[in-house]
């Protein structure tokens, strides 16, 4: 039986490891972009919910 352990190429597992970090900073970058919309949209989703909640408890929804 052959031992196949260890048989990756340095290269190989340089490449893996670069791919890993692009794609942690591409995640934190959507992370910061769904941040600031999500900060910059909530009073106006808080201001919707509040209109939703007062027709409703004046039966106009």
């Amino acid at each position: 039986m052959i031992d196949t352990r260890g048989a990756l190429a340095v290269e190989t597992l340089l490449k893996l490891v670069l791919v890993l970090v692009a794609l942690l900073l591409v995640i934190e970058v959507v992370q910061a972009i769904v941040g600031t919309l999500i900060g910059i949209l909530q009073p106006l989703l808080m201001l919707a919910v509040l209109v939703l909640i007062g027709l409703w408890l004046l039966d106009r929804l």
